[in-house]
């Protein structure tokens, strides 16, 4: 998933491939599902070993060690790309910034808040977010049961199909002054997509119960999958090309989640649960550490996308030798940083079962990063 978000990312014609390949699924929806279940699983284990307040304090400080990784990468992005992008050659990295030029002090302001989140840096404050509410999705969790905070979520997800983003920001504007434009505030709808988190949530709660029966599932829905995923594979490379879809388009848009790609994405999990043997072969050890430090991984694979951006000055894209360039060093930094931060990785889930007391908890939280 983090290779594949790179390749998506980097301003290279690689870009043009690995931008929805599969249909109408990104590598956000993967990104955001598996770690909302990560996050389930090993938190609920932590809460039912060490109590809702350890928990919650372990929840805390990993939101606040994400916090200041957002911070860092913000201070790079301020400090030394909006240099290259201050004398207007590289109009790439000037658009990335734009509310940034028009007013920085605002911006630092804003930035420091998670209000305005540049393109690139929006996943990390949504990641953040989710993981500063999720101590109290788990309290009404156990309150009002699962099936209550889903629903609630999946009628805040209904709303923002209909423009609740919208309508609160201009409400927000209007009673609190709110002074940034919509765009510059992140792509990503977070009414829309706090439901994927949810759902990745209640998955991690029942794997950590052992009631998550995902390969009898795949069997069931097996051949809704077979068909389902093969339409909308056609159908994403038939748009533009004599196909458009009009109307239908918020059905299938990215910010706002939209419902055709959460039918995408169940139906890609299934066939990916299914035939899951086919794909053993790729957790080859360079993925395996990356996945181990995945957020440090993200992070690193960010600078290398506005590395990518000054190199590209004025051009369209990076291309010719400063692609392979560019591509080679963004894959060996992740793998440097996946190397660097892997190393403390020592527990399996297999082993945290077998695990008590404190050093679990420990375990369980070493294993969520």
């Amino acid at each position: 998933m983090l290779v594949w978000m790179t390749f998506t990312h980097l301003p290279t014609m690689v870009s043009t491939y690995f931008n929805q390949p599969l249909g109408f699924v990104s590598g956000a929806e993967g990104f955001i599902f598996l770690s909302a279940l990560f996050t389930g699983r090993t938190f609920f284990l932590v809460a039912e070993r060490e109590g809702h307040r350890v928990m919650s304090s372990q929840l805390w400080m990993r939101t606040l060690r994400l916090y200041i990784y957002h911070a860092i990468l913000l201070a790079l992005v301020f400090l030394v790309g909006a240099q290259f992008a201050a004398n207007g050659n590289r109009p790439g990295l000037h658009n990335l910034l734009d509310f940034y030029f028009a007013a920085p002090r605002q911006a630092l302001i804003d930035g420091a808040l998670l209000i305005y989140r540049p393109p690139l840096l929006d996943i990390l404050p949504m990641y953040i977010t989710f993981l500063l509410f999720t101590p109290l999705a788990f309290t009404l969790a156990k309150r009002f049961g699962w099936k209550i905070i889903l629903s609630a979520g999946g009628i805040l997800w209904l709303s923002a199909q209909f423009g609740l983003r919208q309508a609160l920001y201009h409400f927000s504007s209007r009673v609190a002054g709110l002074n940034i434009p919509l765009s510059a505030t992140g792509s990503f709808d977070l009414f829309a997509w706090q439901f994927m988190w949810l759902v990745g949530l209640y998955c991690g709660v029942r794997w950590a119960k052992n009631e998550l029966p995902v390969v009898k599932w795949a069997r069931q829905m097996l051949i809704p999958a077979i068909v389902i995923a093969p339409v909308l594979f056609a159908l994403r490379y038939s748009v533009g090309r004599g196909i458009e879809l009009g109307i239908f388009e918020v059905s299938f848009d990215k910010w706002h989640l939209g419902f055709v790609r959460i039918i995408n994405f169940a139906a890609i999990a299934v066939l990916l649960i299914r035939f899951q043997s086919v794909l053993k072969p790729l957790a080859i050890r360079p993925l395996v550490m990356m996945g181990q430090a995945s957020l440090q991984v993200f992070c690193s694979h960010l600078l290398f996308c506005f590395v990518g951006l000054v190199i590209m000055g004025d051009a369209s894209i990076v291309n010719g030798w400063h692609e392979a360039a560019l591509v080679t060093m963004a894959l060996s930094g992740m793998l440097l940083t996946a190397h660097i931060f892997s190393r403390n990785y020592v527990m399996t889930p297999k082993h945290l079962a077998l695990e008590g007391g404190r050093g679990a908890s420990r375990a369980v939280a070493q294993f969520g990063d």
